[in-house]
């Protein structure tokens, strides 16, 4: 009896993506977000399940689309979450549980 063949481990398919990562995501495509990309971090890294990252063509679109990622997260129940480089608006990074935003400025 021949041995079935198992799928290369990168053949594995990704979970559905949550609802937090989805909303997220969504606030950065209505905010203009160049370049958005998720990363499943799920079985790489213990503090989040995954990672947006996306650009903005400015330091006020950056703080600007931070904003977006707060307020969506406040619609959320998520009052409060630690937000780092929001005050020079060249890069911010907003844990939100979940899921790590990482915005910035392409040439820094």
């Amino acid at each position: 009896m021949p041995s079935a063949k198992k799928k290369p481990a990168a053949a594995k398919k990704r979970a559905k993506p949550s609802a937090l990562l989805t909303a997220l995501r969504k606030a950065l495509d209505d905010g203009q977000a160049e370049d958005i990309v998720a990363i499943d971090l799920r079985g790489k890294s213990s503090i989040a399940d995954d990672m947006l990252v996306a650009s903005g063509r400015s330091a006020r679109q950056v703080a600007a689309l931070a904003d977006r990622v707060m307020e969506a997260l406040a619609g959320r129940g998520q009052k409060r979450a630690p937000v780092e480089g929001l005050k020079t608006g060249d890069w911010v990074l907003i844990d939100a549980g979940d899921v790590i935003v990482h915005l910035f400025r392409p040439e820094i």
